[in-house]
């Protein structure tokens, strides 16, 4: 189980790899193809889109057929595929294909490991270990800052789309081969996504999960790169490193602290308002310094991994026989959440900077619009009753 836990989490390392590498590629992929921020934008809403719109198959599929033949499956046919895809794009229409593609074969990595974690673990553990997964993938996101840029001016974007192609489908197949699945229940209960939309406290917590993690991804993702280079007159890379790092920092220091402090909500509370904080101080001011600027988007970042002490406290409201559609259901909401507001921001870019000429009018805008999301989400969530296992 060990190992194929860390295969797993080696395995999340490239989806969060994939999520966020758009930032650096932005250069050459508007060099070689044309692509604009909004084209981009539309590229990473859609692996966002495709990740959540296969979280309801992917929860039948871990009930049903396990983590071991449903994480690597996937991951070959869409990691794999999806990376070759891109490697040989011709236009901005066939990188968005293949992010789709690498979108669905992501889609059950995190998911597959979080079911062994509710199955196989004591429950008091369940948000530590959420998060030691997440931090441990992090590696992905940094790996997709000045690595990433140091590769790609080595041997070029289509090679190293390539390699990475070749490595994500041998990976896969030691997925096929090590994890291991959890004992089946033994029981009778039968169930399913209805049952799960009965329950009243999950419905107080969808609204956050749909915004909560939506400024981070998006910043690192996608906006942090565009914006150094409009506004700062900087590449990405050193900002997006430290984005990234503050991220992973903000997965550990979340991870424990339900069973350290006795409560998850109000930690959660807490984290949320100190994100649109981030994000309200970069609205106010856009053209800091670039250190300054580089320090709200990691205050940004790190109070934006609240992501795994969320899906804890979604957990203990649903019945054990419903795990794998109950993470799924919380993780469509997140990364639904994520793609969507990536198509949005994408438009209120493109028609804010249509309507001015100031290079800085366009981000001001979305910094505002990330604040304010968190805010309305966070309005709901101040009902749910707190809940340890």
């Amino acid at each position: 189980m060990r190992l194929g836990l860390a295969l797993l989490a080696l395995a999340y390392v490239f989806s969060q790899f994939f999520r966020a590498f758009l930032a650096v590629l932005a250069e050459p992929l508007a060099r070689d193809l044309g692509a604009t921020p909004d084209d981009l934008a539309r590229a990473s809403g859609l692996w966002f889109l495709t990740f959540a719109a296969m979280q309801v198959p992917v929860g039948w599929a871990l009930d049903r057929l396990g983590p071991r033949l449903t994480s690597s499956v996937l991951f070959l046919l869409g990691g794999a595929g999806g990376a070759a895809l891109f490697a040989v794009a011709q236009s901005p229409t066939q990188v968005s294909m293949a992010m789709a593609l690498i979108g669905v074969g992501c889609s059950p990595v995190l998911m597959g490991s979080y079911y062994i974690f509710a199955r196989s673990f004591p429950p008091a553990a369940f948000a530590t270990l959420g998060a030691l997964m997440i931090g441990v993938g992090s590696v992905g996101n940094l790996a997709g800052t000045v690595p990433l840029e140091m590769l790609v001016e080595a041997v070029g974007w289509r090679a190293t789309l390539a390699a990475l192609a070749g490595v994500t489908a041998v990976l896969a197949l030691a997925m096929f081969v090590f994890v291991q699945d959890p004992p089946k229940l033994d029981t009778e209960a039968k169930g399913g996504l209805l049952d799960l939309l009965r329950i009243p406290a999950l419905w107080l917590i969808m609204p956050l999960m749909l915004v909560n993690y939506a400024p981070a991804a998006g910043l690192r993702g996608l906006w942090i790169g565009p914006y150094m280079a409009d506004v700062q007159g900087m590449t990405a890379g050193i900002a997006t490193l430290v984005m990234g790092l503050a991220m992973i920092a903000g997965t550990f220091a979340y991870g424990p602290l339900d069973r350290w402090l006795g409560t998850r909500k109000w930690v959660v509370v807490g984290g949320t308002v100190m994100g649109a904080a981030g994000c309200l101080a970069l609205w106010a001011a856009p053209r800091a310094d670039f250190w300054t600027a580089v320090a709200l988007f990691s205050v940004v970042g790190f109070f934006g991994m609240a992501y795994p002490l969320m899906m804890a406290h979604a957990r203990a409201f649903v019945p054990m026989h419903l795990a794998g559609r109950g993470v799924t259901l919380m993780n469509l909401f997140s990364i639904g959440g994520v793609g969507l507001f990536q198509m949005v921001t994408g438009r209120v870019h493109t028609a804010v900077a249509a309507g001015t000429d100031s290079a800085v009018a366009p981000y001001t805008a979305l910094f505002a619009l990330f604040g304010a999301l968190l805010i309305a989400g966070l309005l709901p969530y101040l009902f749910v009753r707190d809940r340890l296992d």
